[in-house]
């Protein structure tokens, strides 16, 4: 279970690059907090080791292309996507790194960069070591640090996970969804409203807003892109995309029936704009990053509830529903297998769309409960380490997957059997209990049934 921690709407929805928050976004701010402990002028050396997950699949992530990076001072929010392999055949061309921009240094990659694809560190399955020496070979910074998931990065400090915990006092805190929900009783409220309220001891309303509308508009141009960019997707296994053709494809037919078809295309389109290493938004995850877009976009163009600020309801709601998950059980493939990134995208978009539908506070948890339990198991088994099969196309499903949880919890009075709080713990165990294959080490399930391209 991942570590408490004082949880943002915008911790959840980050914007980054891809193909993966865990394994790009994550080593890339890791790669930036150790830049911040050197003492830049007397570094001579610098070696990075990856470790589990990082080393078992981190080349077909980009995490040896993102933590170069975030050494030479870039942070995913910003990065120019277009200069990313210059950059990198740069470095590895001079065989010179140039830390925070500044003061640069001999690097050799095959030395200096190590992926340990037989070791594990003890905190979680995502760990990466840096360390620096001097000319004299002494040693100045060793940093250990955990890519949690959802591009969350801790610092491992011995036997513990450093976390820092925000002191100020939420006006509604919840860790369980059966204690959100009796808030929103009684408080005679929607679930919006109250991580809204939360959400304020950080930021103004108007701040909230500009910010989770530009959460959108990102969102679209992500979308839009995936439309209209050709080609095959990098890595080796020569993917082609699909949204353009079949964006085509659904403008000639015209068909209002073809909602579903839509909702595939908006999710393939941000899923292969994600797999290219393209500015996404973490949500939670950049391998389910197509999912909460996806169903956002069916609610924004084929139903009557279309507005800024049915928007912004849509993703304080996923949001609500997102914190659950990292409090009581991980949004980590590592960790907890697909289940626990497509499945809780999956489970925070049919909340979200529930509400914004008319739904009461019952029925959004039971959408959400309906979304998790028909993902539980789910495997994360990409083939060659790449965020793309099944990753790209399992986020389209379960787009559609969410739209169907939110109108089956329409249609009840928001009574269940199976609450979203046991779900989520169910959740939690059956990824404890799932064999490391199946957690992102490309060791098992489609990962070793397919032969390579």
């Amino acid at each position: 279970m991942d570590p408490f921690m004082a949880i943002s709407v915008f911790d959840l929805f980050k914007i980054g690059i891809g193909p993966s928050s865990s394994h790009t976004v994550g080593p890339m701010k890791a790669a930036g907090l150790f830049l911040q402990h050197l003492p830049l002028p007397k570094v001579n050396r610098i070696q990075i080791d990856l470790y589990g997950s990082l080393g078992l699949t981190g080349r077909g992530h980009g995490s040896d292309k993102a933590v170069l990076l975030g050494l030479e001072g870039e942070q995913p929010e910003t990065v120019e996507i277009a200069n990313i392999l210059s950059r990198l055949r740069q470095i590895e061309e001079q065989q010179l790194l140039r830390l925070n921009q500044q003061h640069p240094i001999s690097f050799h990659k095959k030395q200096d960069l190590i992926f340990h694809r037989q070791q594990n560190l003890p905190l979680h399955e995502n760990g990466l070591r840096f360390q620096a020496w001097d000319e004299d070979g002494q040693l100045l910074v060793e940093k250990t640090y955990y890519s949690i998931g959802g591009g969350f990065v801790l610092e491992g400090k011995g036997d513990t996970l450093a976390v820092v915990e925000d002191r100020m006092e939420l006006p509604f805190p919840f860790k369980k969804a059966s204690e959100l929900l009796e808030i929103c009783r009684q408080q005679q409220c929607s679930i919006s409203q109250i991580v809204l309220a939360n959400e304020q001891v950080w930021h103004s309303t108007e701040d909230i807003y500009r910010r989770l509308l530009e959460i959108w508009e990102l969102m679209q141009e992500c979308v839009r892109l995936g439309c209209v960019n050709e080609g095959v997707l990098p890595g080796g296994l020569k993917v082609t995309r699909r949204a353009p053709s079949l964006h085509r494809k659904l403008q000639q037919e015209d068909d209002p029936t073809n909602l579903m078809v839509w909702v595939n295309l908006f999710a393939l389109a941000v899923n292969e704009e994600n797999a290219a290493g393209g500015r996404v938004v973490t949500a939670p995850t950049n391998g389910a990053a197509g999912i909460i877009p996806a169903v956002l976009h069916y609610l924004m163009r084929f139903t009557s509830y279309y507005s800024e600020e049915q928007v912004v309801r849509f993703l304080l709601t996923a949001a609500g529903i997102g914190m659950l998950y990292k409090e009581n059980a991980s949004i980590s493939g590592a960790a907890v297998g697909c289940q626990g990134e497509v499945g809780s995208a999956c489970s925070m978009a049919a909340g979200a769309l529930a509400e914004c539908l008319g739904g009461t506070p019952a029925q959004v948890e039971n959408a959400a409960e309906i979304a998790m339990e028909h993902n539980l198991g789910l495997t994360c088994d990409p083939i060659g380490g790449l965020v793309q099969i099944p990753c790209i196309e399992r986020n389209a499903i379960a787009a559609n997957k969410a739209i169907n949880a939110a109108q089956l919890s329409l249609r009840t009075d928001g009574q269940h059997h199976v609450s979203l709080d046991k779900v989520i713990r169910t959740m939690w165990q059956t990824g404890r209990d799932m064999d490391s294959k199946y957690k992102e080490t490309a060791r098992g399930g489609l990962a070793v049934n397919i032969v390579e391209c």
